[in-house]
């Protein structure tokens, strides 16, 4: 009687219905995501589970493991919603909240330096210029001041 890890003379890795060429693996390797896809895809396809054991050398329960997974996934990714409008807000509310508290921090670092925020003239000085003070005043209004 043939061992379970021995394959059986009427299997050759070309042999399976995919055409992909998926075998027993040698002592000591380890099996790849590629060839654990393969697997889990003969398995959706319909083959036995049992002479898909014996011909690989694989437990049943591994492979039932793999497949579950596969299954698991599948589901994960069907379950993702691409280009969310409600997450793409939260985005946009959360990135505006982060560039108003920078700008709050850096208001208040300004606030407490000791120099004012804004230079003031006293009245005595546009009363001392008042040609210039009036063309500030029209000037003001029509929105032509330097800057």
């Amino acid at each position: 009687m043939a061992r379970a890890t021995e394959r059986s003379p009427k299997s050759t890795p070309g042999d399976s219905p995919g055409g992909g060429a998926t075998h027993g693996l040698a002592p000591g390797q380890r099996w790849s995501v590629g060839r654990k896809r393969e697997v889990v895809l003969r398995l959706l396809r319909g083959e036995s589970l049992e002479a898909l054991s014996r011909e690989l050398g694989v437990e049943s329960y591994r492979m039932e493991r793999w497949r579950e997974r596969a299954l698991g996934g599948i589901d994960v990714s069907l379950r993702e919603r691409e280009g969310d409008p409600v997450q793409g807000e939260l985005d946009a509310a959360m990135k505006r909240i982060g560039e108003l508290s920078m700008e709050n921090e850096l208001l208040r670092a300004r606030c407490r330096q000791a120099v004012p925020l804004a230079s003031r003239r006293s009245r005595r000085y546009f009363a001392s210029h008042r040609s210039t003070s009036r063309w500030l005043v029209g000037a003001s209004k029509m929105g032509e001041l330097p800057r």
